[in-house]
């Protein structure tokens, strides 16, 4: 390609200087953030063997304590998604959709420092999807998913990006002892959701399967460190009507309802990220 990595990150670097400086603590983050996108943007199109198309969703991991402050000014995020389509735009970079950049915390990151997770193609499915391929979104907003968590209570997936976690300014805040402050992460992804583990101490399990990242479909038995979490889409339970931003009780009839269960619960280390 004419223009090179090392380019692209110059260039991602001077327009962070001139726009987003403001929103950072100091000049070593338009260094760090550019650096960081541009090896994951690399590493993906060496690992896919590809020259100019690449993933396209890219989700930024940062320190809680980083993530909160963040998290508090939406422009930040916002300016270095525009940046970082320009500067690959410019390298002449092709992607099936715009990219995307998201936040997302992370316990195991340094306090000043970084890291970028790339979602793409390859993401690990718990089902042969030839036949059950979910519908694109309509107006750009995602089908309606919904949580089933511990078998009591219920919660409304209708946004883009959802975060999990015992801490309160997740989406979904789960008090409970195995349950990381910022555990995992609902993403809807091509018409599809897929749960992303955000390096938990106990783990992300989908039907008794650990994983990194994965497909949901209706029915999938999630397990948060051993804490049951029932995937659904479009219609909850009957009687049942779950709250977006919230978690509500089932009624106890619906508590009563079959749902698939795991035979056994993976139980690991529920030492939280604290």
């Amino acid at each position: 390609m004419s223009i090179t990595l090392s380019d692209i990150e110059q260039r991602i670097e001077a327009l962070i200087e001139v726009h987003l400086i403001k929103f950072l603590p100091g000049a070593i983050w338009q260094d760090r953030i550019a650096h960081r996108l541009t090896e994951a943007l690399k590493a993906n199109m060496a690992a896919n063997g590809l020259e100019h198309s690449a993933p396209s969703d890219f989700i930024l991991l940062v320190h809680p304590s980083v993530l909160a402050q963040w998290q508090k000014e939406p422009r930040l995020i916002e300016g270095l998604t525009k940046i970082f389509r320009l500067a690959t735009g410019e390298a002449g970079i092709q992607f099936e959709l715009a990219p995307t950049i998201t936040l997302a915390g992370s316990d195991r990151v340094g306090i000043d420092d970084v890291e970028v997770s790339v979602g793409d193609e390859n993401i690990a499915e718990t089902q042969n999807v030839s036949n059950q391929e979910a519908q694109p979104e309509e107006n750009g907003q995602p089908k309606t998913g919904f949580l089933i968590i511990g078998g009591t209570k219920v919660f409304t997936v209708d946004q883009m990006v959802v975060n999990i976690g015992r801490r309160l300014d997740n989406h979904v805040v789960i008090d409970d002892p195995r349950v990381s402050r910022y555990h995992a992460q609902i993403r809807y992804v091509r018409g599809k959701f897929v749960i992303f583990d955000l390096n938990s101490t106990g783990g992300t399990y989908v039907n008794g399967q650990r994983t990194s990242q994965s497909v949901l479909y209706p029915g999938d038995v999630i397990s948060l460190a051993g804490l049951p979490i029932i995937f659904g889409q479009d219609n909850p339970p009957p009687g049942l009507k779950p709250s977006s931003g919230d978690t509500a009780p089932l009624s106890p009839l619906n508590s009563e309802r079959s749902t698939a269960t795991l035979n056994t619960i993976p139980l690991n280390d529920t030492k939280n990220n604290s």
